[in-house]
């Protein structure tokens, strides 16, 4: 405990101390990471194959190719980001001037996942030293290569008097929550979330919350062949090729009308194949699940004898290698833990429904999702998907594509998270926005006037009505 104190003091002196908030400090730091991702990339690659079984494509494409592109976008805008921004005044307030100054939080503490351990790790990060921010961040223990990794190679690189990392399991993270903060950002599961902001409420920490959901895509049966064909490679792609299903925005379930289901099914095969061959236990191109508990947590999800009978492809686990095969279920118990609970493996099931217009109902009847996938063509199930239903993001004929997208708000809504990021909006999540309003000493009436009266009443109705006249207002003395 003395230690964590002493570790937050020097990050709060550092902080007071203003060395953070120039923008050669912020520029500086996010060159010196950029640096340490492409001087390190052999080590990355080797702890997240170590970790959680990726690939080389996978590791650069996931983690530090959006880390780098993120960077890139942050240099190019901070400086813009961080200058104060005029706002116009009503004529009332004549003379005087107003801004919006973004100002850093403070002292900022980052929890972070273990399935995608380096860039849920960095990219808020990127936000943090943008805003002007200290920062402590804490890296998964179910991925402890790369949190050891981050452990040794963030000193190197980052001002160690601004920037720390502390390992740890739950005993750790506990402790970090009895303190102080001036902002908690954490990416991980709903149980958990309520456990960071109950603690975050006792001293009111500002909180974002990056958590899961259930992720539901939409095939439109009136999709052409080649449209399906695509929808189907789009959705195994994401599904299986992005952390072997162990992802936030990974899609959990498909629905679909009855009629189209089982061509849906022999296109997400024929995906399956194409991508990662006949013998998937032994394919490199695919991400095994991090460890024994989450292996055994998918297993038990397959053991519901309703479960296992709708499954109509793969299904196959390996204990030893930490493997469960791509897994397609047609119609699984709605009841089931599979279909109320985030899956975050490689499971996927398929729910079909007379007409595809039934698929609005039946996500508004589940927790608010972290995104939603609508495979269609057609205008008006687009917008009674967006104005019906409340998600963190909607996506049209692709999947996960929007979290690529620097401009565009990452972050949920309801169960599925509090507060957004990515470019700008990494920025927005760790600054405040202090509202600055200057006036000069300007020749005012001294006159008396009589108390309060109706006449006075009238000319402050017509000064809200028609702002012009408050200036008129101020030379008439009638303010008291």
């Amino acid at each position: 405990m003395a230690s964590l104190l002493a570790l937050q003091e020097e990050l709060r002196q550092n902080f007071r101390s203003g060395a953070t908030r120039s923008v050669a400090w912020r520029k500086a730091q996010l060159r010196s990471l950029h640096r340490l991702l492409t001087e390190e990339e052999d080590q990355i690659f080797t702890v997240l194959h170590e970790d959680l079984g990726k690939h080389r494509v996978e590791s650069f494409r996931d983690e530090i190719g959006v880390l780098l592109k993120s960077l890139k976008y942050s240099l190019t805008h901070v400086q813009k980001w961080m200058a104060p921004k005029k706002r116009q005044l009503p004529l009332a307030f004549f003379p005087a001037t107003a801004e919006v100054m973004p100002e850093p939080l403070g002292l900022v503490l980052i929890f972070s996942a273990w399935n995608f351990p380096l860039a849920l790790s960095l990219e808020p990060l990127i936000g943090a030293i943008s805003a002007g921010c200290t920062t402590v961040i804490k890296p998964s223990e179910h991925a402890p290569a790369t949190s050891s990794f981050l452990a040794r190679a963030i000193p190197k690189y980052m001002d160690t008097k601004a920037i720390k990392v502390i390992e740890g399991g739950i005993p750790v993270a506990e402790q970090l929550l009895q303190e102080k903060w001036d902002k908690i950002f954490f990416t991980g599961s709903i149980q958990v979330g309520r456990i960071i902001m109950s603690a975050a409420a006792k001293h009111l920490t500002p909180v974002t919350l990056e958590l899961g959901g259930t992720c539901p895509a939409v095939v439109d049966s009136r999709l052409s062949s080649s449209d399906r064909e695509m929808a189907a490679k789009r959705i195994s792609s994401a599904k299986w090729g992005c952390c072997n299903g162990q992802a936030c925005l990974a899609v959990d379930y498909i629905l679909v009308e009855e009629k189209l289901a089982s061509n849906l099914i022999d296109l997400l095969k024929q995906s399956i194949k194409r991508n990662y061959g006949e013998n998937l236990a032994e394919s490199k191109g695919i991400a095994r699940i991090v460890n024994k508990h989450h292996f055994m947590r998918l297993c038990s999800l397959l053991e519901d004898p309703r479960v296992s009978a709708s499954v109509v492809h793969g299904g196959s686990v390996d204990e030893e290698k930490l493997f469960i095969e791509p897994t397609i279920l047609l119609n699984p118990p709605l009841s089931s833990k599979l279909m109320t609970e985030e899956i975050f493996g490689p499971l996927l099931p398929i729910v079909t429904l007379k007409k595809i217009q039934e698929s609005i109902e039946f996500i508004n009847s589940r927790p608010k999702p972290l995104a939603i996938y609508v495979f269609t063509e057609d205008e008006k199930l687009k917008k009674r998907v967006l104005s019906e239903t409340s998600s963190g993001s909607v996506t049209f004929n692709d999947v996960l594509l929007h979290y690529l997208a620097d401009e565009l708000p990452f972050g949920g809504v309801g169960e599925s998270g509090i507060g957004s990021y990515h470019g700008k909006f990494s920025f927005d999540t760790f600054t405040h926005e202090k509202a600055v309003l200057r006036r000069h000493f300007f020749m005012e009436p001294q006159a008396r006037y009589p108390p309060w009266n109706d006449f006075k009443l009238k000319f402050i109705r017509l000064m809200y009505r028609f702002d012009y006249l408050g200036v008129l207002l101020l030379f008439l003395g009638l303010k008291r």
